[in-house]
């Protein structure tokens, strides 16, 4: 690991408890930021409801934290958007935000056209499929944000439970750690060619938080490869100093299968591969198996490659700045 990295560790990797929340209101009322929660949804109507519902009451009632909550649903067949506004999130279609430009599926469309429809100064992103949630997962990532002023994106750190492998204290047992694709493809890639990213213990995790004022100058990708892809692009727009981790506890949620994981590896390699070489660009697919009746059958996918332009460079974002 580098000299720096080891220096950066020890400066900008913290815990949750390090910031209790009268601390964070005092500095939000101090620095007068005001903060958004926006959660991408598609069919999660089972953890929405819980996690919606922990944020208004930890961290709008009991506490002024967070100013607005939203849920932005990008096309869910079950009772996501209905569960969610009952528990007193503000929900927003994706397809109508920026009407103009037909929606890309992907979750990294969503957090993009969410910069849209929300006005905070710090935008927290928390995933909509995790349960046992605390609100711990959005102080812990805001906090840095409202007390380090020279701090402008911020990852959430866990443990992440294979199953049923958390053991006494809620802790891993035996080392069940989930992530599989961030241990076999994200931090190899990392460490290999943004050796400077080796600190970050969950680097394509979906809950983190950043200043607007950087978020609405990074491209986004649309699908799969938006986490990897903001933080690289943060990392070489405001630096490594810029950058940190809290630890939050244990995150769980619903694991997705092996051949997900792998077009979820595609979508992150292919994103890495455009931030290495932009000049040479081919549309790649991936191609799996699934047995048949007549044997191993192929499945042939396109990679996710589409990104979209610093939100900076939309017409609509810009009108609405000056209005």
């Amino acid at each position: 690991m580098l000299e720096e990295v080891e220096r950066w560790l020890s400066r900008r990797s913290w815990s949750v408890a390090d910031r209790p929340p009268h601390q964070l209101t005092a500095a939000k009322r101090a620095g007068g930021a005001s903060v958004s929660v926006v959660l991408p949804a598609l069919d999660e109507e089972e953890t929405v409801g819980e996690i919606v519902a922990e944020i208004r009451r930890e961290l709008m009632e009991k506490v002024p934290l967070v100013d607005e909550l939203v849920v932005v649903d990008s096309g869910s067949a079950d009772r996501t958007a209905e569960v969610a506004a009952a528990a007193g999130a503000r929900v927003v279609r994706r397809d109508d935000i920026l009407p103009r430009l037909p929606a890309l599926p992907g979750k990294g469309e969503v957090l993009w056209r969410s910069l849209l429809v929300t006005g905070g100064d710090i935008v927290a992103f928390v995933d909509a499929d995790l349960k046992e949630f605390s609100a711990d997962f959005v102080t812990g990532i805001v906090g840095p944000l409202l007390t380090e002023p020279d701090v402008h994106f911020v990852k959430a750190m866990y443990d992440r439970p294979l199953g049923a492998a958390a053991g006494r204290g809620g802790r891993l047992a035996g080392g069940e750690q989930g992530g599989r694709v961030t241990e076999l493809m994200a931090r190899p890639l990392l460490n290999m060619h943004w050796p400077q990213l080796a600190g970050f213990v969950q680097p394509l995790g979906g809950e983190y938080a950043a200043r607007r004022s950087l978020l609405e100058r990074l491209p986004f990708p649309v699908g799969y490869g938006v986490e990897v892809g903001l933080l690289v692009d943060a990392l070489h727009t405001v630096g490594l100093d810029a950058l940190a981790q809290v630890d939050v506890g244990v995150r769980r949620h619903r694991h997705q299968d092996g051949q997900a994981l792998g077009r979820m590896a595609a979508a992150i390699y292919r994103t890495a591969q455009l931030r290495l070489a932009r000049a040479h660009l081919v549309r790649p697919e991936l191609t799996q198996f699934v047995r048949g009746e007549d044997g191993f059958e192929p499945r042939t996918y396109a990679v996710d490659t589409e990104e979209r332009p610093p939100m900076a460079e939309v017409a609509e974002y810009a009108a609405r700045r000056v209005a």
